[in-house]
């Protein structure tokens, strides 16, 4: 079921991956708003009855194609978004995740319009949802601790 994500009454619950291969990690480009043209992490909204670990496998297989690990909770961002009267128009909790890549390339659905695999430090020359930098900096600390 889809609830209509504007204007909402709470928040919504959703996850995130910051995918790491090979000392790399995914950043994708968002073709929707509100984040339209911004590099992010593949992800989306928890859907009812789901785990927060089969939600984000789930959205980062609907978004991409790829089969991932998630490992451990590297933070989280609140979004929101406000009118020009001050209304909220969106409002998202996002919880994002340490991930391994497992398998697969890329492919994309009609969410998002680009797909890169860089080194954490190359973020800084993209435009990015709020914090990317700092989430990606604590997924790569997480698995490295993790091996």
């Amino acid at each position: 079921m889809n609830e209509i994500r504007t204007y909402p009454t709470r928040p919504f619950l959703a996850v995130s991956a910051a995918i790491v291969r090979d000392g790399q990690v995914l950043v994708v480009r968002r073709a929707r708003r509100p984040a339209l043209n911004l590099y992010t992490m593949p992800g989306g909204v928890v859907e009812a009855g789901e785990t927060l670990l089969e939600a984000v496998v789930r959205e980062v297989r609907e978004e991409t194609a790829l089969e991932i690990e998630p490992v451990a909770l590297a933070g989280h961002r609140e979004a929101i978004v406000r009118d020009a009267k001050g209304g909220v128009e969106r409002h998202f909790v996002i919880l994002c995740f340490a991930a391994h890549w497992r398998a697969g390339e890329p492919v994309l659905n009609d969410e998002l319009d680009d797909a890169r695999w860089l080194e954490p430090a190359a973020l800084a020359g993209l435009n990015t949802t709020d914090g990317l930098a700092e989430i990606v900096d604590n997924a790569v600390a997480l698995l490295r601790a993790q091996t």
